[in-house]
């Protein structure tokens, strides 16, 4: 790993969470997917070597449960759920150079190999823990068969992690008030023998470790808690059947807790990849393994992409294995936020989803959904997915600014000039105008931002409006014809490098704008120096590349939606509000949020309103404050003096991302000490990651909120 800008000389692996094999895909699955092809696909055009894998998670509590009642084995109830999910993902686009499963026979090995390293090391020990048990049906409860509160947080929780409170990961035997989520029957503890891997060993590493991480600011912040509240040694074992068998001497039956395999399978997948590939193509080992390469000791660059509620899988428990196995440390973690449908989250027991066949069943084109998904909306926020959103941004950016922009220019390009319109190079600010698209591309990538890659093309398709609407080349062609031909000659240019950069989003969209500008090979096998090159000038009658979607289609699809929401909602209630099911593994992290607090019923007037000075304010510095896990003290430029104001952002943000960033203010709150330091306003933020709230355009600080 390295932290040099991409692209680099190291072979580049680009993951994504593992979905569990135990219902449909929805759109908000898809988002961390996208995500993924996305990011995988920009770094090629950057011209980084790139292998992007990932696989099916089928081990586990549900995945037995489920297959018992459909009569059916464990085994064979998964894999008929990871071949959907295999067939699935490339009618979005999403292409993974190898999509496995965590119980094929090349995980299993690396999962037993790896975890027998551990143990050598001398980083596994044996612990009599209290595990939970039903006393009426006389069995143990794995972790995912029990529920009750997090003795943490005091929210209610499931075994193995408080879902609805603090997000912490539980260990066997923490959860209080047990219950069995089988049979509702109060459970009780019985001591038992399992397996332990020695994580509290890894703090200082791991707070190292975080130091480094790129990727996405929750992905660095949040495990920051967990590091100072004292990190816990790990059961990495189960009492039950379905799953990868501890190594060597197992008296008691035990296998691997699913977080062991399921993030081993992205190494599995990269090796059965370059076993089919060759070496030479791609070197899994050079990739993965610390001193496999002479020339890359430190292994390749390993970016995994996630969501945002397995952050601690991804930044505890697996770099930690990794360290301790002389493996290869992740270079970032892209942690996405959640989709939500008109401001609740997706409920599967409830139908409240949009689910990716009924999406592809709608009709729609997938290309213009990867859009949506990857930007709007910065990666680590969440989103919320409604037919207006949808269809406001498919018309107005994809038809209205991009799709415009190509038609007309390319329509007018190949009705006036037979073989393409013939120039020496473009003009001098269309060429410049491409380059900076390419710098911002590059930017993007570095930045893990797939919502800055999908601007950097929309702005070059806004240019590319104005550039003609400026120059008018109809009016040209009769008076001016060289002038005109130039015009167009530098529309073509534009419009392939949109093709060539607007390939990792919409790719089957820009492999068919390709093929009307007549260029050669595929859009897929060009890199960002394609963007700059002379357009091949071979003209084929263009066609529009993205429909209108018109109101009453959204009418329609909105009214079909909430009838099935409405049915569903009046049907049983019991089940899993949260929409994974009872998953025990889930690696795509797409559990889904709960209900969005509803409005208040207080109002206040428009005087008392009035009282509030809202300002617009710029942090010009930023710094912890020693003692306080939370509090960041800012000054802050308010126009006409500057304020110190402490606000509890550091676990949610980068402190060193946060000067130049422009916040609205509180001026009038009334001044408070926090640790020692008096703050003087308040920094207004949306939500639990703490949305920081900001201006659209241009107003400057002092400027008043009204």
């Amino acid at each position: 790993m390295s932290h040099d800008d991409f692209p680099t000389d190291r072979p580049a692996v680009v993951t994504c969470g593992l979905p569990y094999a135990n219902g449909d895909l929805h759109i908000g699955h898809l988002r961390t997917y996208v995500g993924g092809d996305v990011y995988s696909r920009a770094l090629e055009r950057l011209g980084q070597e790139t292998a992007f894998v990932s696989g099916s998670d089928i081990h586990g509590t549900p995945v037995a449960v489920n297959a018992e009642q459909e009569g059916v084995s464990p085994e064979d109830f998964a894999l008929d759920w990871h071949e959907r999910y295999a067939e699935t993902f490339p009618k979005f686009n999403v292409e993974f150079d190898n999509y496995g499963h965590t119980h094929d026979e090349t995980n299993v090995e690396l999962t037993q190999e790896l975890v027998r390293d551990l143990d050598e090391a001398g980083h596994l020990y044996e612990k009599e823990i209290m595990v939970a048990y039903d006393p009426v049906d006389d069995q143990y409860l794995p972790d995912r068969y029990v529920e009750g509160t997090c003795p943490y947080c005091g929210a209610h929780a499931r075994g193995d992690e408080c879902d609805e409170g603090c997000q912490r990961h539980l260990e066997p035997g923490e959860i209080e008030e047990p219950e069995s989520t089988i049979t509702g029957n109060p459970a009780e503890y019985r001591e038992r023998t399992h397996k332990f891997f020695a994580v509290s060993e890894f703090a200082d590493y791991l707070s190292a470790f975080l130091d480094r991480l790129e990727g996405t600011p929750n992905a660095r912040n949040q495990p920051r808690e967990w590091i100072e509240q004292g990190l816990q040694d790990w059961c990495i074992t189960r009492d039950m059947d379905w799953g990868v068998d501890y190594p060597g001497e197992n008296p008691q039956d035990l296998v691997l807790y699913v977080w062991v395999d399921a993030p081993i399978e992205y190494i599995a997948s990269t090796k059965q990849f370059s076993e089919r590939v060759g070496p030479d193509a791609f070197d899994w080992e050079t990739a993965w393994k610390e001193g496999a390469s002479e020339e890359f000791p430190e292994g390749g660059e390993i970016v995994h992409v996630i969501g945002r509620d397995i952050i601690q899988h991804h930044t505890i428990f697996w770099p930690a294995m990794l360290e301790a196995t002389d493996h290869a440390e992740p270079r970032a973690v892209m942690a996405s936020g959640f989709v939500t449908l008109d401001g609740k989250g997706f409920s599967t027991s409830r139908d409240r989803a949009v689910w990716a066949d009924e999406y592809l069943e709608e009709g729609f084109h997938p290309d213009p959904l990867r859009y949506y998904l990857a930007t709007n909306g910065g990666f680590q926020q969440d989103v919320d997915f409604s037919w207006e959103k949808f269809a406001e941004r498919v018309n107005t950016e994809l038809v209205g600014t991009v799709g415009n922009f190509l038609y007309r220019s390319l329509l007018f390009a190949h009705r006036n000039y037979d073989d393409g319109p013939d120039a020496d190079a473009p003009s001098n600010d269309v060429a410049a105008r491409i380059d900076e698209a390419v710098e911002d591309v590059t930017a993007a990538v570095n930045d893990y931002s797939v919502r800055a890659l999908g601007d950097a093309v929309t702005d070059l398709a806004r240019f590319g409006n104005e550039y003609i609407q400026r120059n008018e080349p109809w009016k040209l062609v009769d008076e001016e014809p060289e002038e005109a031909e130039q015009v167009i000659y530098d529309c073509v240019a534009l419009a392939k490098a949109i093709a060539v950069l607007f390939e990792p989003l919409a790719p089957e969209k820009s492999e068919r704008l390709w093929d009307q500008l007549g260029e050669p090979g595929s859009v897929h096998d060009a890199t960002v120096e394609a963007a700059g090159e002379a357009p091949a000038g071979d003209l084929s009658e263009p066609t529009e590349l993205f429909e209108q979607i018109e109101d009453e289609r959204v009418e329609a699809l909105n009214e079909k939606l909430e009838a099935r929401v409405a049915e569903s909602e009046n049907g049983d209630d019991d089940d899993d509000e949260n929409g994974d099911g009872n998953d025990d593994g889930d690696a795509t992290g797409d559990t889904d949020m709960t209900d969005i607090e509803p409005l208040s019923d207080d109002r206040i007037s428009f005087d008392e309103f009035q009282e509030l000075d809202l300002r617009v304010g710029r942090i010009e510095e930023a710094d912890g404050i020693e003692g306080a896990d939370d509090l960041v003290k800012l000054t802050v430029d308010l126009g006409a003096e500057s304020r110190t104001i402490v606000a509890g952002l550091k676990q949610l943000h980068d402190v060193d991302d946060l000067p130049d960033t422009k916040v609205i203010v509180l001026a009038n709150m009334e001044k408070a000490e926090l640790f020692g330091v008096e703050s003087n306003g308040m920094v207004l933020a949306a939500g639990e990651e703490a949305d920081l709230l900001t201006t659209y355009e241009d107003a400057g600080p002092g400027t008043k909120v009204k």
